[in-house]
């Protein structure tokens, strides 16, 4: 009998058929998953085994910590930086690593960097295509 059919209208033999249909997927899915488990303790293992850590369900580092700790926010230092300049996304995104913030996403940080003095408007004004300055 189709899986549509209400209940009610369902012999006693058809139920019991759609019973055993589901129970054998059952046992079919807790074996899938049964070695999907396996699989992941053995890469948790060798996650260890590399000196890396699992918590929280994402893998840490080895050395425990993702993000780069800086004294201020990337708004607040390209604040500092440009006030009295007018630099392009480039130029602001090298010069603010240069007066030492850490960032650990060297390919992004350019795209970081745009964000920041597009989003913060109140801080800074754009004053050509792709050139910023402080407020």
């Amino acid at each position: 009998m189709a899986r549509t059919a209400s209940i009610g209208k369902m012999s006693v033999a058809a139920l019991q058929a759609e019973i055993a249909r589901r129970q054998r997927a059952v046992s079919g899915l807790v074996r899938e998953r049964n070695k999907l488990v396996g699989k992941l303790n053995r890469i948790d293992a060798a996650i260890r085994a590399a000196g890396g850590s699992i918590g929280g369900g994402r893998v840490a580092s080895i050395s425990g910590r993702r993000r780069a700790k800086n004294k201020m926010s990337l708004a607040e230092a390209l604040h500092a930086l440009l006030k009295g300049k007018t630099m392009s996304v480039t130029e602001a995104a090298a010069k603010v690593q240069e007066a030492g913030y850490k960032t650990t996403s060297p390919k992004n940080f350019r795209t970081m960097v745009n964000q920041t003095l597009i989003n913060h408007n109140t801080m800074f004004k754009r004053v050509g295509r792709g050139q910023y300055t402080s407020k």
